[in-house]
Formats: C-alpha cells, structure tokens, sequence
C-alpha cells in the first residue's frame, strides 16, 4: 500500500507565485488551472537545490540522460521501451504538438480534435497553420470512448491528422486498446498522422489500462508521434521541457528535420527536474501521489451525491482532473461564473472545451480533502440562493 501525499496547507499554497494562485483574490478558492497543491518529489527538489548551489543555469546540453531516463520510465511503469535515438526535448507539450503538426500537415488541412479537450488544442491547430475537425467523444451513458466512425468520415473528407489527447483531458478518460488500434488503422489507411498528447500518462491509475499510442500496433508505430512531459504529474509546468516521441523511420525524420531552437527552447531546470522525475527514485513519491489522487477522486463523489445531487460526475481514470454535467441544476451554459461569482470557488469554463461543455465545469481535486471539502460545500450553497 502506497503511502500517500499530501498536499501543503492552504497558507503556505498563498505564498505561491503561479497562475493558480495569482490569478483570483485571496477569498477564492482556485481549482481551476491544472497545477496541484502538493510539496516536489524530494529526488526533484535535490536536483534543483543542486543546480543552484553550483550555478549550473546555462543552456540544455546537445547530450542529455533526459530521454535515456524516460524510456526506463516507461518500462517501469507501462511495460513499453521506446528508443531513446528516436525523441528529441523541447519545451512543452504544447510548442512540441505544433512544430509536428507544421511538418505533417499543409496550410489549410484539417485536424480532427476530439471535445469535449483541452482548450488549446484549437489554438494550437490553428498555430500550425491548420483548420479544427471537430469529432466529439461519444458518451456511452457509463463513459466516453473515441468516435471510430466520425473520425473515418473526417477522414475520407480529407483531414491530414488527428491529434488524441491519452489519457484525455477534461474526462479523465484511458482510451481502450481496441480503440486504439483502430485509429492507428484508420489513420494509416488515409495516410495520415495520429499526434498523442500523453502528458497526463503517469497519473493514470493502476488497472485503468493506459497504453501509450505507440505501443498498441505496428500501424501506431508507422503513423504516430507521442508528446510527453513529467510536468502534470509532478506539477512542474513553469519549469519547461517535454519530449516528442517516434518508433518507426517516418516520424522520426520528421522529428529529427526540426530546428534546433525547438530543442534549445528546453529550460535548463525543467530537464534536470524531469530527469529526477522520471528516475527510479521518484516512483515512491508518484505511487504516494496516485493514492492520494484515488482518495480524492472517491471523496469528489462522495461530497457531489451528498450535498450537490443534481450534479453529474464519472469517477476519471486518470489525472486529477474532474468533469463535473451541472445541467440539471438550471444554472446555465457557463455555470462556473456564478460559481465564482457568489460561491468564490474558481472552476474551469466547460464551454472552453467546446460546445460539448455547455452546463458543465473541470474541477482540480488535486489538493487537499479540507480544500476540496470546503470547495463543494461552498457552491452547495447556491442550491437554495
């Protein structure tokens, strides 16, 4: 049994400097943005504290452990060995989705997006120079699973890519092998390119049955790309590194054809810091983190059906991320403004994820139980207001 962690006391969270915790007053609770509450993995802080004592704050060494140490975290923890020659750093999930999108597709092709997802995915499409497909996830009145048949259509009508968010964001949503497979196929049979944006891959809970893309078939191998980070996990988003992944000769032409500057965009602390992450040493810790999440996604459930019994929540597969249906409390398309408003909870916008967001909100649980506690006792308030 893991032991879990916790996250620091809410006085201590104020002194923070970051988006979650800059951007609302001080009477408002924010479990908006995705950054979590808790203390760094200690192997992380040593490798910081280290590099600071020395000065060592330069530029991002031509030859890093960085993917060496990512490949034997994901044998470690998915049972998958991807070829460390076949990756490249750069700084984030997000720089890394557009540089393969302006490579493997033309102006004015589409991308098939999957809403209700992450809202920059639109924005990033659109930075590369490319047109949003929109293909919802269907809703199969116990969970969500990838539209095989809308995204042949999009397909045969002539997108050029899909870009897959695994596990997904906002539903918390570990896709299927069998669904995968198909996409791979799919995508491979129109001669497109399937980019997947794994970032929130190590929060995936034991027995969710989280496969990275490229470890499903050899199609996924010939027509993928996988966009990695330790940043959601061991919330280090500020500090600036990610991974672009490939397993087979294609892609990894494609990867390797970028400029320099993709990879020299790198922050220096963020590389470090994720090699800690994705060390051996740092299992303890993110085991800790995952039970903790576990209890906390059980104890979302728990306060929703007591005290807000309107509202609609599946316990997610992964991340610390909820996706909560507020429509049948009559609070409108965007009840996370009143939420704000008059309940000083910040949540996410569900309508920024798409139209499929409409009456819905994304709420944080990565924190602790007293803040989470308090967060849904305050909107339960607006039930009788």
């Amino acid at each position: 049994m893991s032991t879990t962690v916790r996250a620091l006391p809410l006085e201590q969270l104020r002194e923070r400097t970051s988006e979650k915790w800059r951007e609302y007053p001080a009477d408002v609770l924010p479990l908006f943005v995705a950054e979590t509450d808790f203390p760094l993995a200690p192997t992380i802080t040593r490798a910081l504290e280290r590099a600071v004592a020395i000065g060592d704050t330069g530029y991002i060494a031509s030859r890093t452990p960085l993917a060496g140490a990512f490949t034997a975290f994901a044998q470690r923890r998915y049972g998958w060995a991807p070829d460390p020659a076949r990756m490249r750093p750069t700084a984030d999930v997000s720089m890394g989705i557009v540089e393969i999108l302006r490579r493997v597709t033309s102006p004015g092709d589409g991308v098939i997006v999957m809403p209700p997802v992450y809202p920059p995915f639109y924005d990033l499409v659109e930075e590369a120079g490319a047109v949003v497909e929109r293909v919802p996830l269907r809703d199969t009145g116990s969970g969500w699973e990838i539209d095989l048949d809308g995204i042949r259509i999009a397909l045969e009508g002539g997108a050029r890519a899909v870009l897959l968010c695994s596990p997904h964001n906002p539903t918390g949503t570990v896709h299927s092998a069998t669904s995968l497979v198909a996409l791979a196929e799919l995508a491979a049979a129109h001669g497109a390119a399937v980019v997947s944006d794994e970032i929130h891959a190590p929060l995936a809970q034991r027995g969710a049955g989280f496969l990275p893309f490229l470890a499903v078939s050899d199609a996924a191998r010939e027509v993928g790309y996988a966009v990695v980070s330790a940043s959601k996990a061991f919330n280090l988003a500020g500090l600036k590194c990610a991974l672009m992944v490939t397993a087979s000769d294609g892609p990894t032409r494609v990867v390797r054809s970028l400029p320099i500057e993709v990879e020299w965009r790198t922050g220096q602390f963020g590389l470090l810091a994720a090699v800690a992450a994705f060390s051996e040493e740092s299992d303890e810790w993110l085991d800790g983190l995952l039970a903790t999440l576990d209890e906390n996604r059980r104890l979302l459930a728990d306060l929703l059906a007591e005290h807000l019994p309107g509202a609609r929540y599946r316990t997610p597969d992964a991340g610390y991320l909820a996706w909560i249906d507020l429509t049948d409390l009559g609070w409108g398309e965007n009840p996370a403004r009143r939420i704000l408003r008059e309940a000083k909870v910040a949540l996410h916008y569900g309508l920024a994820f798409g139209a499929e967001g409409a009456g819905h909100v994304r709420l944080n649980f990565g924190t602790s139980p007293e803040i989470l506690t308090d967060a849904v006792m305050r909107v339960s308030t607006l039930r009788d207001a």
